[in-house]
């Protein structure tokens, strides 16, 4: 199966939104399909400043925001490549910059 497209993915942003993501921004939950995911995803990448590097305390404190469970969203952004990683840093990777 093919990864779908973010472009894609986002032309249902503000349903899914609404669905999995709270007014504060934190997520209710995270979506099982891949393209819902993606749209997630997006959003929690936005908090990361392009250009910037993070060591994981500090990517693991930004995530704590979103939710819980800051190793599941490091690693779905890290897989979907928002985030990448190397030598203990990370930094943003894609992702959109204005919606």
């Amino acid at each position: 199966m093919n990864r779908p497209s973010l472009a894609d993915a986002l032309e249902d942003r503000r349903a899914v939104m609404r669905v999995f993501v709270d007014p504060d921004g934190s997520l209710k939950s995270m979506p099982t399909r891949l393209r819902k995911r993606l749209v997630v995803l997006d959003h929690v990448a936005r908090s990361f400043a392009i250009g910037e590097q993070f060591d994981e305390s500090e990517v693991n404190n930004r995530l704590r925001a979103f939710h819980p469970d800051v190793a599941m969203l490091r690693r779905y952004l890290v897989e979907q490549e928002f985030l990448e990683r190397r030598d203990g840093r990370y930094w943003r990777a894609g992702g959109t910059t204005d919606v």
